[in-house]
């Protein structure tokens, strides 16, 4: 008698036991199924102009909250670089320069969704010294004095493929003091080297972006140019042309020109279309 209701415990368990794996299989086998129908993720590759990290990273942040299926990957260096990479047939979804005539040239190819394009930011120009009161920099007041004996090096960017070089020049052509003052260069490959190399103390003095010097340590701002200096500062922004995800990348877009984006941008000292 014993034996025999042994026995049956020990089937009735059994039984019991297998059916509690096979509901484990099939409820794993559900969540699978529900895992692989998931949205998978839209990743956005975003080439932008160096002087946009800190507001861009940011921005990325708030992008991915409001669309949690939007992965942004950032692509950071000098507008002529990203233009050339582009140019090559670099993966990029959305392109943000810091200058009118790089995305100029793209248009030129036709490399990218023309209805996309817009102008999204302005930004300023000035000069910068280290921080640290030393006997060049404490004499320098304004760009006139960028051509005294005690200002011996100067940062600025590649003319050629860094926007904010390009800008530069135009002031010191303004000024008059270009010929001086290229003596003394000490070339960037993109602002935040220019932004480096004062910080550091490694040059007396540089010009980069407002926006870059408000959010650096170790330098400080001896004078803004004046706006009549140079060419408008516009970073204009458009989706590529061989995007593998259009949509996104204009929904992207349309999200930097809102009151939510706009607000981190004047944050990092850039000037909004919108309030222009």
């Amino acid at each position: 008698m014993n034996n025999r209701l042994k026995i049956n415990s020990f089937l009735i368990i059994t039984a019991l036991s297998s059916l509690f794996v096979m509901g484990c299989n099939t409820l794993k086998a559900v969540k699978l199924e529900q895992s692989s129908q998931a949205t998978p993720l839209t990743q956005l590759t975003v080439s932008a102009a160096a002087s946009l990290k800190g507001a861009m990273t940011e921005i990325e942040q708030i992008y991915e909250q409001k669309y949690p299926q939007s992965e942004i990957i950032y692509n950071f260096a000098s507008s002529g670089s990203l233009q050339r990479q582009i140019e090559q047939g670099a993966p990029v979804d959305v392109f943000i320069s810091a200058a009118v005539n790089k995305m100029d040239a793209l248009a030129e190819q036709e490399l990218l969704l023309t209805e996309t394009r817009r102008d999204l930011l302005k930004n300023q120009m000035v000069l910068i010294a280290p921080e640290s009161n030393n006997k060049s920099n404490s004499q320098l007041d304004n760009f006139n004095d960028l051509t005294t004996e005690e200002i011996t090096t100067v940062a600025l960017g590649q003319p050629a493929s860094v926007p904010a070089g390009k800008y530069a020049q135009e002031v010191l052509n303004s000024f008059q003091i270009a010929d001086k003052v290229n003596s003394k260069a000490v070339y960037g490959k993109d602002v935040r080297q220019i932004l480096n190399y004062v910080a550091t103390g490694n040059v007396d003095a540089g010009v980069v972006y407002r926006t870059d010097a408000q959010g650096a340590d170790n330098v400080r701002v001896i004078a803004t140019a004046p706006e009549t200096s140079h060419s408008p500062v516009i970073y204009p922004v458009a989706a590529i042309k061989d995007s593998d995800r259009p949509e996104a990348a204009a929904e992207l877009i349309e999200f930097l020109a809102t009151p939510e984006a706009q607000a981190v941008f004047e944050e990092y000292g850039f000037m909004t279309m919108s309030n222009e």
